[in-house]
């Protein structure tokens, strides 16, 4: 099946930049959504079920925001809706976004992908590691980067793309994308499953 996306509608459940730049370098166009949860509610011990779980709660607030009888009419073309969340696991704790500069000074990724075809209900799910070694990152270097306040906002505390960080990093066993949140591969393979 070819992913011509004029033939469905895709909605993404992120506020990610990253993941937005991701899904239109892949050609797709879409509208965003936000999930709005308070994603500390939800706790799993293990890295693959907390995404999941969180995907799956992203998606759910955003469907209970949506008129989903717009979508199940006979007409209604299929809408996707692609919510994803990822946490980084170091000395074999989960590190979610830092909750302050405290916490993102301690942090020195395993990632989830939801695709719920609103049409059908149907839902495809798969999660995706990638691993990353970095040298030692001077103090003065996290210290920038907490000043700067975007690694607030990410998991782990630490963006492997930003110009201060991407010197120290040895070596990303998987690939870049889903570093950053949105593995193409497993986002192209759960599109093309909603749709069958």
């Amino acid at each position: 099946m070819s992913l011509n996306s004029s033939s469905f509608k895709i909605i993404l459940g992120s506020s990610s930049a990253s993941r937005r730049r991701i899904l239109s370098d892949m050609g797709f166009n879409f509208t965003i959504m936000s999930a709005d949860i308070d994603e500390k509610e939800i706790r799993m011990e293990k890295p693959e079920e907390l995404v999941m779980a969180l995907a799956e709660a992203k998606a759910d607030a955003i469907m209970g925001r949506l008129q989903m009888s717009d979508f199940t009419k006979d007409e209604a073309e299929p809408t996707l809706l692609i919510t994803a969340d990822q946490v980084v696991v170091h000395g074999g704790m989960i590190r979610e976004k830092p909750s302050g500069a405290e916490e993102a000074r301690a942090f020195i990724k395993v990632g989830s992908i939801l695709v719920t075809n609103l049409k059908t209900g149907v839902r495809k799910e798969g999660w995706d590691k990638a691993e990353i070694y970095f040298h030692k990152i001077p103090d003065e270097i996290i210290e920038n980067l907490i000043k700067e306040g975007d690694v607030l906002y990410v998991a782990g505390g630490l963006m492997v793309e930003h110009p201060l960080t991407s010197p120290f990093v040895e070596a990303v066993v998987g690939t870049i994308d889903s570093v950053m949140g949105l593995p193409k591969a497993l986002t192209e393979r759960l599109t093309r499953e909603a749709l069958e």
